[in-house]
């Protein structure tokens, strides 16, 4: 991966760069007009915010069941990124939200239980800072409990009919609108996988000069 890191780099930053092109030749919603071009940003976020929280789970439940510091720094890495993108998130939704309700915040399903997510890794991040020693394993648990929290996010607008588009409205659009999306989603996914792999090397990093230090004292 450490020899691929930079051809991905630039692929990623291409596809960046060429997806405002796409989304300007993507046409216009009937009701909402330029505003739900914010569309092509904030559902590519949620997806990764989903796929980081579920490594962040996957990664947390490996590291009870085996206690490889690995694990450990790939959860903690996908924590990370997971506030990062669920952020981009919750400030897009309103925007959007702003133009096409009339209301920068709506407390139905979708959006509360999207924001108790994030604050559940907002708390798993916390503990690991604050939480003494043992917080990793603790942490943990709070890793798995946000990975069980996103198909409950996901589902939640199918379920009580609110304000929110259901879930089923972007397999329908036509091929003008889900081809940049579907490109967005790559290109968010490939931005990710480049910032994980960069934080783990960081953090490994921080692991040996922490060992070293130790080394000296001894």
């Amino acid at each position: 991966m450490k020899k691929a890191f930079p051809f991905l780099l630039v692929i990623v930053a291409a596809m960046f760069a060429y997806a405002p092109v796409l989304i300007v030749g993507a046409p216009y919603e009937s009701e909402m007009g330029l505003i739900q071009k914010i569309f092509y940003f904030h559902v590519p976020s949620w997806v990764v915010m989903f796929t980081s929280g579920t490594v962040c789970g996957v990664a947390s439940i490996r590291y009870l069941m085996t206690g490889r510091k690995e694990a450990d720094r790939l959860a903690q890495a996908a924590a990370e990124l997971t506030l990062l993108f669920g952020l981009i998130g919750l400030m897009t939704g309103p925007l959007w939200a702003r133009k096409a309700w009339g209301v920068w915040w709506q407390w139905d399903a979708k959006l509360t239980s999207a924001l108790v997510m994030w604050l559940i890794f907002a708390a798993y991040i916390l503990l690991r800072r604050f939480g003494g020693p043992g917080a990793e394993k603790l942490a943990a648990v709070v890793g798995i409990f946000g990975m069980a929290n996103w198909p409950f996010v996901y589902w939640s607008v199918n379920i009580w009919r609110t304000v929110h588009p259901l879930t089923t409205v972007v397999p329908t659009l036509p091929g003008s609108m889900l081809g940049p999306l579907l490109f967005c989603i790559a290109a968010f996914l490939g931005l990710y996988l480049l910032m994980l792999v960069a934080r783990l090397h960081l953090e490994r990093r921080r692991a040996d000069l922490e060992a070293l230090f130790l080394a000296v004292e001894d």
